[in-house]
């Protein structure tokens, strides 16, 4: 079975990051977010993270355009809101997954996004839902700023749990699937990007 992880780079030092990819065999980062800088965490601005990344022998590739999640094909927004249901079914976010897809069967790939809770972040309520969807071979875990790895499922249990959801009766939330999806749907909403006023 291949594997592939997720890591949020938070405010880490540049050798701690790099220290929990060592620690986990990490090979390529694919780069997940849509801005790849800040001004809080310039040691993560693309130049730097590539940079560095290769002098170790890691692989980088930035697909912040194809999975990230503030997306500029105004189809995806409903109210001012992005919608992951929406941006799952576009050409570029598919084409993005299907490069995922390819390096998993190459590398030991970890999705790099910002936050360093896997649940509060696109990079596990979009990308990893639709991964575990269309490629189930594909065992998915997140390594956590400790250094801790934590299963996919187990962080899906965690997001049950964080909305509170318990089995009904009737309906769609008598299976534990049910739950899970419910849950998905409603921490994308939670978490999902926001257009300011100001922007197109």
């Amino acid at each position: 079975m291949n594997k592939m992880f997720t890591v949020g780079h938070s405010n880490h030092a540049l050798d701690h990051f790099m220290g929990l990819l060592a620690m986990h065999g990490v090979s390529a980062i694919a780069d997940v977010r849509s801005s790849p800088h800040s001004e809080y965490t310039p040691q993560f601005n693309r130049e730097v993270i590539e940079r560095v990344l290769r002098d170790a022998g890691v692989e980088y590739v930035f697909l912040g355009k194809e999975l990230g999640a503030r997306r500029g094909e105004e189809r995806c927004y409903v109210d001012g809101q992005a919608k992951y249901a929406l941006i799952k079914d576009l050409p570029q976010f598919r084409a993005g997954l299907d490069r995922l897809f390819e390096g998993v069967d190459q590398y030991v790939v970890a999705l790099m996004c910002a936050e360093a809770d896997p649940i509060t972040c696109h990079r596990t309520i979009l990308i990893c839902h639709e991964v575990k969807a269309l490629r189930p071979d594909i065992a998915i875990a997140h390594i956590l700023g400790d250094g801790r790895i934590e299963s996919h499922k187990d962080a899906e249990e965690r997001l049950i749990q964080l909305h509170k959801l318990q089995p009904e009766l009737f309906g769609d939330l008598t299976t534990r699937d049910g739950l899970l999806e419910e849950a998905y749907h409603l921490q994308a909403e939670k978490i999902a990007y926001k257009k300011t006023i100001e922007e197109p």
